[in-house]
């Protein structure tokens, strides 16, 4: 067992994959001297020619990865910061999402496409968002989003076995979170949730970095409000875990979705809804939805923080939940008038 950081997990998981299958390559931008955040540090050394410095052109690298996907190998780009793939969004959503649903299953594309989202440290609007509800609408494309070290590597590998194109987020904030990680060659299967805390009062859903805000909430809840709130780790938003979050709503009758994209049309939506539509039933109060505000992500540090939530939102958002009472059911005029 091994104590690394977030992005020192995801560069082991590259080493194992590549010693593993010869047909793992990397491609990105200055990806020879280790990648914008040191997370393919060392593997030019290593691998050689199988590590490839790309020109400034995300287009080019998703159209690179995708012929070299196609024709047998298994690619893995860097994106540095997520917004670089709206670049390259004809190549994600109408190439490699759609390729093996096009030929009639004859070709797959496995490839996956690394990019770190979230704010940090005021980089301001172009780098500091979260879009992942995007790539989560397109049929065909995974989307994996981890909060530890230890899913980080397993995950990581995972995807890269994937023979479907997969969408690998990576929080800016948890690069330098440690944590224990196994050595050597393992997997985390993508679909799959991971109950973080147990708890009876009300479900909190979060993954990436609202994962480790949902756990701090967690415990403020616990010592401050005698609220016993259980946690669910997405680890991945597609495929989603529905049946740990409704066997966990189920008993607790009560749920909150925490992300830090945006709150309109954010994954916390389509959730809220599957929620209302399939444990309607279940609740006690209406499902709460945390996530940002709908606004450019700021520059300076207290407007950034306005716009982004942590843990006290979460923790606001739990208390009225728990604290909601159902009003009384109002006539409507045309019952009144009958």
């Amino acid at each position: 067992m091994a104590y690394l950081s977030f992005g020192q997990a995801t560069n082991d998981a590259m080493r194992e994959a590549m010693r593993a299958d010869e047909k793992v390559i990397v491609m990105g931008l200055d990806i020879r001297w280790g990648g914008s955040f040191g997370q393919f540090r060392g593997l030019f050394d290593e691998f050689g020619d199988r590590v490839i410095d790309m020109p400034i052109s995300e287009s080019v690298i998703v159209a690179a990865c995708v012929g070299a996907a196609a024709t047998g190998l298994r690619p893995v780009a860097s994106m540095s910061f997520v917004e670089f793939t709206l670049g390259a969004f004809d190549e994600i959503v109408n190439q490699a999402a759609k390729f093996r649903y096009m030929f009639g299953g004859q070709v797959s594309v496995p490839m996956v496409l690394r990019a770190a989202d979230g704010v940090i440290k005021s980089a301001a609007a172009q780098h500091s968002e979260s879009i992942e509800a995007l790539f989560a609408h397109v049929p065909g494309l995974k989307v994996v989003a981890a909060s530890t070290p230890s899913d980080a590597k397993g995950l990581l590998i995972q995807s890269i076995l994937d023979d479907n194109p997969v969408i690998y987020l990576e929080n800016k904030r948890i690069q330098p979170v440690k944590g224990e990680v196994a050595e050597g060659y393992y997997t985390v299967p993508l679909g799959q949730a991971a109950l973080r805390r147990e708890g009876k009062d009300v479900t909190i859903v979060a993954y990436s970095g609202m994962a480790i805000n949902g756990a701090q909430a967690c415990e403020t809840l616990a010592t401050e409000q005698g609220i016993d709130a259980e946690l669910i780790d997405l680890r991945t938003i597609v495929p989603l875990d529905f049946e740990a979050i409704a066997r966990s709503v189920a008993k607790t009758r009560r749920a909150v979705i925490c992300h830090e994209g945006w709150v309109s049309g954010g994954v916390g939506a389509e959730i809220s809804a599957r929620i209302t539509e399939e444990l309607f039933a279940d609740l006690l109060a209406p499902v709460e939805r945390v996530g940002a505000k709908n606004a450019h992500i700021p520059f300076a540090p207290v407007l950034e923080r306005a716009v982004v939530p942590a843990a006290e939102e979460i923790v606001a958002a739990a208390k009225r939940a728990v604290e909601y009472s159902r009003p009384p059911a109002k006539r409507s005029h045309e019952s009144v008038a009958r």
